[in-house]
C-alpha cells in the first residue's frame, strides 16, 4: 500500500468514527471527575477499550487505565497518552451537554483528549493486520493536581518496553485545522511549594509581646520578588508567584501561623534548582530576623518538557501528508507545566497542540475558563495524525534516529 492509499484509508476510517467520538466526548463532558477521583471515567474507558478489542493491563492505581493493542507482526512498542481529570470550576457555557456535576468541569480539553485517543485505538484496531508492533494507550489520572498522575503511571509500568510516546493537548489559541509543534524545551520546570511561617500569637494592642506571622509573611513575599529580579540571570526566564495566603482568626489578634502556597517556574533545570535554594535561604533569613520559624515543603516537582525533534518530524510529515502544508505552527514556549514531561524524561516523544479555536461558536476562551469549549471537528485532525504517526513509527522503526 502506498502512502497516499494508506492516508486515504486512515481518513476514511477516522471519519466513520467521528460521531462515536463526539458521543464519547460529550459523555465525558457531562460527567467530569476531579483528580484521583476519576472512578466512573476509568470504568467507562475500560469498558470501551474492551469493546474495541484492547487488552487491559492491571495497575495498583484506583483510577487511570493502561490498555494495549498487539499488532499482527512483531515490532516496537509506541505509547499514546491522554489525561482524564477535570477541574474544580463551575461551567458557564450553556452547552446542551454541559457538566452535570456542580463545581466540576472539563475546562482544559481532557474530554477531547480521551475521545481522540479512544478513536486512535478504534482505528488502529481495525487496521490491526497492518500493525507492526504494539501500541499502549495511557489514560492518566490527575494531570491537573499536584503531584500529578504521570509518575504513578510510570511506576505501574506505563512505559515498560515503550520506545516512543505521543501526546496531544487542545489549544484554544490555535485555529481549527492546525497543529502546533516545538522541538526541545516547550514547557517549564515547575516546583509547587508551601511555606508555613510560625510566629507567636498575642493581642493586637501588644504587638511587642508577640511574633506577627502575617507581617513576617508579607516581608517574605516581598523579599522573594527581589530574588527573581536581582539574583537570577535576567536572560533566564523565571516566574515566582504565590496563589494563596492564609492566617489569622480575628482582627484584634496577632496571627501565630501563616501558610503561603507558591509556585516557581523556569526553563532550565539548573535555574529551577538555584531558585529553590534561594527561596529557602531568603525565607529562612527573614523569619529568623523577625523571631519566627519557617517550615518549607515541596508539593510537586515537574521537569522541563523537552520534545524530541524525531517525534515532531514524524507528526509533521504525517499531518502534512494528510491535510496539506502551511497548517503547522511553531508552539511558543510557556512557563506552564505539563506532567507529560515525566514520560519524556524516560523515553523520546512529543506532545503536539491541536487547534480547536472557532470564534463563530465561541470556542476561543482560555484553558481553565468556565466558558471554555472546543470545536469538536478538531478530533478528526488529532485522531488521524496520531494514527498515521503510530503506523509510520512502527513501520519505519529502523529510521528512528533520522
Amino acid at each position: 500500500m502506498t502512502d497516499p492509499e494508506r492516508n486515504g484509508e486512515i481518513l476514511q476510517r477516522v471519519r466513520r468514527w467521528r460521531d462515536r467520538q463526539v458521543s464519547w466526548r460529550r459523555h465525558f463532558h457531562r460527567c467530569p471527575e476531579l483528580s484521583f477521583q476519576e472512578y466512573k471515567t476509568t470504568a467507562f474507558l475500560a469498558e470501551t477499550a474492551k469493546k474495541l478489542g484492547l487488552k487491559l493491563r492491571s495497575t495498583k492505581l484506583k483510577t487511570g487505565l493502561l490498555a494495549e493493542l498487539i499488532g499482527a507482526q512483531e515490532g516496537a512498542m509506541v505509547a499514546v497518552r491522554s489525561d482524564i481529570d477535570a477541574l474544580p470550576i463551575e461551567e458557564q457555557t450553556g452547552l446542551a451537554f454541559r457538566s452535570k456535576v456542580h463545581g466540576c468541569m472539563h475546562a482544559c480539553g481532557h474530554d477531547m483528549h480521551m475521545a481522540i485517543v479512544l478513536g486512535v485505538a478504534a482505528v488502529l484496531a481495525e487496521m490491526k493486520g497492518k500493525l507492526r508492533g504494539k501500541v499502549r494507550f495511557i489514560f492518566q489520572p490527575a494531570e491537573e493536581a499536584p503531584p500529578g498522575g504521570a509518575r504513578p503511571m510510570i511506576e505501574n509500568g506505563a512505559l515498560e518496553s515503550v520506545s516512543m510516546i505521543f501526546g496531544v493537548h487542545v489549544d484554544p489559541e490555535l485555529a481549527i485545522g492546525k497543529i502546533g509543534l516545538r522541538d526541545g524545551i516547550s514547557m517549564a520546570s515547575v516546583t509547587d511549594f508551601d511555606l508555613v511561617i510560625h510566629g507567636q500569637g498575642g493581642h493586637a494592642a501588644k504587638p511587642h509581646l508577640a511574633v506577627d506571622a502575617i507581617v513576617t509573611a508579607a516581608e517574605v513575599v516581598d523579599s522573594l520578588q527581589k530574588v527573581v529580579s536581582r539574583e537570577i540571570d535576567p536572560i533566564s526566564p523565571v516566574a515566582l508567584s504565590f496563589g494563596t495566603i492564609e492566617g489569622g482568626t480575628a482582627r484584634n489578634s496577632i496571627a501565630d501561623r501563616v501558610v503561603l502556597r507558591g509556585t516557581a517556574r523556569a526553563f532550565s533545570t539548573q535555574t529551577a534548582k538555584a531558585l529553590l535554594k534561594l527561596i529557602r535561604r531568603t525565607a529562612n533569613a527573614v523569619c529568623r530576623a523577625r523571631g519566627a520559624r519557617l517550615e518549607m515543603s515541596i508539593v510537586a516537582d515537574y521537569p522541563v518538557m523537552i520534545n524530541s525533534p524525531v517525534a515532531n518530524r514524524i507528526l509533521a510529515r504525517n499531518f502534512e501528508a494528510l491535510f496539506g502544508k502551511e497548517k503547522i505552527a511553531e508552539t511558543p514556549r510557556v512557563l506552564g507545566a505539563e506532567d507529560f514531561a515525566c514520560y519524556l524524561e524516560k523515553v523520546p516523544g512529543a506532545m503536539f497542540r491541536l487547534g480547536v479555536m472557532n470564534k463563530k461558536i465561541k470556542a476561543d476562551k482560555p484553558w481553565h475558563s468556565p466558558l471554555f469549549t472546543a470545536d469538536e471537528r478538531a478530533m478528526t485532525y488529532g485522531t488521524a495524525v496520531l494514527v498515521a504517526a503510530v503506523l509510520d513509527y512502527l513501520s519505519n522503526s529502523y529510521k528512528r534516529q533520522l
